[in-house]
């Protein structure tokens, strides 16, 4: 047999291999997270429920789920052990706020700086609808010229939004 005939055989049985040291070192990092466990320390079990730590014994611990509730579980069963610190913040429920990290705001607006685009001024944004009325609209009658144009301008944002609903946009929904 050539070497070319080989080749695919033993990349296929390196791939193996890292996979499966790769997989081994994952379990050994978790079984030293879990031979270190203390007394008191906040744990995560693998079904996401979070305890401290009361007793610790050979291949099962002892973890208070409430104020007063004991349950055992098995040492395998803790799927992380938390700091202090985090495990009091999920307990709390309360996030802290930190005031180095940038805000990122809610929209572009504000990045912009346009404040013309939140306030939903309609006479600043461009109309892409179709200039065309349908079919169904009532005939206008004739009205003064100071309020002509506000009405046609209410009228084709109308005629917009029922195009809008008609295409399946963010309104039908």
């Amino acid at each position: 047999m050539s070497i070319v005939t080989l080749l695919p055989f033993i990349v296929l049985i390196g791939a193996m291999f890292l996979m499966t040291r790769s997989a081994k070192k994952k379990q050994q990092a978790a079984q030293q997270m879990r031979n270190e466990m203390q007394a008191g320390t906040g744990v995560r079990t693998i079904g996401g429920m979070y305890a401290t730590v009361k007793e610790i014994h050979e291949d099962t611990v002892l973890l208070e789920v409430a104020p007063g509730v004991h349950a055992i579980y098995a040492k395998n069963a803790i799927g992380a052990v938390l700091a202090d610190e985090e495990y009091n913040r999920i307990l709390d429920g309360a996030d802290p706020i930190h005031t180095d990290e940038p805000v990122v705001p809610d929209d572009a607006s504000s990045l912009t700086g346009d404040t013309a685009a939140g306030t939903g001024d309609k006479a600043d944004k461009i109309d892409l609808g179709k200039a065309a009325t349908p079919a169904d609209a009532e005939p206008a009658t004739e009205q003064p010229a100071a309020d002509k144009g506000a009405e046609d301008s209410v009228k084709a944002d109308a005629d917009a939004a029922k195009e809008d609903k008609k295409a399946g946009g963010d309104d039908a929904k």
